[in-house]
């Protein structure tokens, strides 16, 4: 008999849903690991977690880094939440959806389970809309939305600029009709981030069929005759097994790879490399998506940016010249940037590819439980996505012209003026200057039985390993276009109500 009837690796964006979900069912045993610590209540949170105003990158992550682009191949850090809430307890607190199309567009790859239809109802779901009340938005989920009023300077200067260039005006980003200009949805409580570690365990953790087991590292899982027959773990020095009649792994899309790669599932390339015994052949790692950045940076004027600002708090969402994907660039505000010296901010304007053509890798270099992988992202590696970057500029640019910017910002000091006029020397910044917008997922997609680039099929089910499931990000099979915390909460309560429901 085993320990469990559901192990939920990863107490992050997907796996507390599907922890707090299943357990709902009182006949169900589910033990949930965390590599991180764990607070139980709002009251122990310490301040980084506290203050969704602000990414949380030290005290609570993995210290991933990562190479953005070919022309960039330093290590740059990668921001991942290690401690229950996983990133949703880190990350800036943007709550987007993304386009219907994302969904429809997986279901057309032979996913029909990841339809728009079928994903509005966990949308709505998960959320309490304090703003909007309409069919598209839920009003008793466990997740609070809100759109801030209270707009910092360079926020509204923002604002004011995208209606200058003639932008429409938005109150809703998460209406598929909607584009243009508006305050971000955000899942915040005043200055409070709402992680998923507030919203769904706090009230799970009364329940009896419930443990939660944070500090606990996984190893790998244990595969035996095609089936997944328990996982291994390290606390404090000391491995052992657990059994569980399903395993599901909600690691992240850097974290679940790994793990998946030190079960024996992954190319066998790469696991006769590593001297680990073959369990299943599959692409593990060999796509990940992100959402590719660049940075104009302005001087502000004085009392325009300072530290304790929510760093972000609009958008302008806009569709790229030629381009049959609705809302498929981002226009961010920064309201500050430190540069060089603590004093030193900066306020900046960041394009952002939403739909991106070409994709990066994993590369497994040790079979090591405790070594991360090398995350090479290899940014604008595709033409497409070059273009658009570089059209992005362009809006930027010229937005920074427009008298409400210049209003609250001094001069442009990133790109150099000279880089700024020569259009091949601004091509080649921008090919070095990308960077991550903390979006990665992908690294262990869905597809249908014949698709050679599927790792699990649309249930999440590892192919070819009984009793063994990714749900979170990893299984993406293309980029969303929007900050990916909330369509990794959906893909959570979707496989909460299966796995409690006893649908897979």
């Amino acid at each position: 008999m085993s320990d469990y009837d559901l192990i939920v690796v990863g107490a992050g964006s997907a796996g507390a849903v599907i922890a707090a979900r299943v357990t709902e069912d009182a006949n169900q045993r589910v033990l949930l690991i965390e590599a991180g610590p764990d607070y139980p209540h709002e009251a122990s949170l310490p301040d980084d977690l506290k203050d969704g105003n602000h990414n949380s990158v030290f005290h609570h992550d993995w210290g991933f880094r990562y190479q953005p682009t070919s022309g960039n191949k330093g290590n740059v850090p990668l921001p991942r939440g290690k401690v229950t809430g996983g990133s949703s307890a880190v990350n800036t607190a943007i709550a987007l959806r993304g386009q219907p199309g994302d969904y429809d567009g997986w279901a057309a790859m032979g996913l029909p389970e990841w339809s728009w239809e079928k994903c509005l109802p966990a949308f709505k779901r998960l959320e309490t809309d304090q703003d909007i009340q309409s069919d598209l938005h839920g009003a008793d989920g466990p997740i609070t939305i809100h759109r801030p009023d209270d707009l910092v300077p360079f926020q509204r200067a923002f604002l004011d600029a995208c209606q200058t260039m003639n932008y429409p005006e938005c109150p809703d980003h998460n209406d598929p009709s909607t584009t243009g200009y508006g305050p971000h949805p955000m899942n915040k409580r005043g200055r409070l981030r709402i992680s998923t570690a507030l919203a769904y365990l706090v009230p799970a953790r009364k329940r009896r069929n419930l443990v939660i087991r944070p500090h606990t590292h996984v190893v790998r899982v244990v595969v035996a005759g095609g089936k997944a027959a328990g996982l291994e773990v390290e606390s404090n020095g000391v491995r052992e097994t657990i059994t569980g009649s399903r395993i599901v792994l909600s690691a992240g899309s850097i974290q679940t790879p790994p793990i998946l790669i030190r079960s024996g599932i992954g190319p066998r390339d790469v696991l006769e490399r590593l001297g680990i015994s073959l369990a299943r052949e599959a692409p593990v790692g060999a796509r990940l998506f992100d959402h590719p950045a660049t940075l104009i940076g302005l001087v502000p004027k004085p009392n325009i940016a300072d530290r304790d600002q929510p760093i972000i708090q609009t958008t302008l969402r806009y569709t790229a010249k030629g381009s049959s994907d609705e809302n498929d660039m981002q226009l961010e505000p920064i309201s500050f940037v430190q540069r060089g010296r603590a004093d030193n901010l900066l306020v900046g304007l960041a394009p952002v590819v939403e739909r991106t053509q070409g994709h990066g890798r994993l590369v497994f270099e040790s079979a090591d439980p405790y070594a991360q992988p090398v995350i090479q992202s290899d940014f604008l590696n595709d033409p497409w996505d070059e273009e658009r970057m570089m059209e992005g500029i362009d809006i930027a640019l010229r937005m920074c012209e427009t008298p409400e910017i210049k209003a609250v910002s001094e001069s442009i000091v990133w790109p150099r003026e000279d880089v700024i006029e020569d259009r091949e020397k601004l091509r080649d910044w921008a090919r070095r200057a990308s960077g991550s917008g903390y979006h990665p997922c992908s690294t262990a997609p869905m597809g249908g039985e014949d698709d050679e680039g599927a790792v699990v099929d649309q249930y999440g089910r590892v192919y070819g390993v009984d009793g063994l499931f990714v749900a979170d990000a990893s299984i993406m099979p293309a980029v969303p276009r929007a900050n990916i915390n909330i369509p990794t909460i959906m893909i959570g309560e979707r496989f909460g109500e299966w796995f409690r429901e006893g649908t897979i």
